[in-house]
């Protein structure tokens, strides 16, 4: 690892980690093996191909996870890829509890790494579910109606964050709490940020 540049803001990240500390720098030093850039973004440690994404470092209470940002493209012979919601469409994780783990699937985590490099290098990209097939629910599109800079606001987001209002918004059953999300996030969605921001 002598001539890889690691990130302070990595480093620092490790330094303050309570929990999956060992299963981190594992993780971290697979990676770093495999010859990709490392980055620190949303938080975590990112790594990078060429100044795109590859694979992220995260952890959650019950376990941590390597997280491929288009792990959908990705041959997953070992079973191991898990989509962390029905409504994620890209990214894939591997989690794991203890180093153990990890050191077991050395071979195999870099194996995968390097067909996400791979997939990186040929430029293959995620067909992603339109956000025309989400409806727009109707207390949204009323304050859209009221307010065209929030429709003009809204249409600037990320595809993924519209998603994720759209979904969110979408799931009270009652028009009441429709219009209360609504309401709720409006500033929100004008200052350009998503649900979870």
């Amino acid at each position: 690892m002598a001539d890889i540049k690691l990130n302070p803001k990595v480093d620092d990240y490790l330094s303050k980690s309570k929990k999956w500390k060992a299963e981190y720098e594992k993780l971290r030093e697979i990676i770093l093996d495999c010859g990709l850039t490392e980055d620190f973004k949303w938080m975590h440690p990112c790594y990078t191909l060429d100044g795109k994404n590859v694979v992220l470092i995260h952890g959650f209470k019950e376990y941590c996870a390597l997280l491929f940002h288009k792990g959908s493209l990705v041959k997953d012979p070992q079973n191991i890829l898990i989509q962390q919601t029905e409504n994620v469409q890209a990214a894939r994780q591997i989690r794991f509890t203890n180093v153990e783990e990890i050191n077991e699937l050395e071979p195999v985590l870099k194996a995968y790494i390097q067909q996400a490099i791979e997939v990186e290098k040929a430029g293959l990209e995620v067909e992603f579910k339109k956000n025309e097939d989400y409806a727009i629910p109707e207390e949204l599109q009323h304050k859209f109606d009221e307010m065209p800079d929030l429709k003009a606001a809204f249409e600037e987001l990320t595809p993924g964050r519209q998603r994720a209002y759209l979904l969110y918004f979408s799931k009270a059953k009652q028009s009441k709490t429709r219009t209360a999300r609504v309401e709720k996030y409006t500033q929100h969605i004008l200052d350009g940020k998503g649900l979870n921001d």
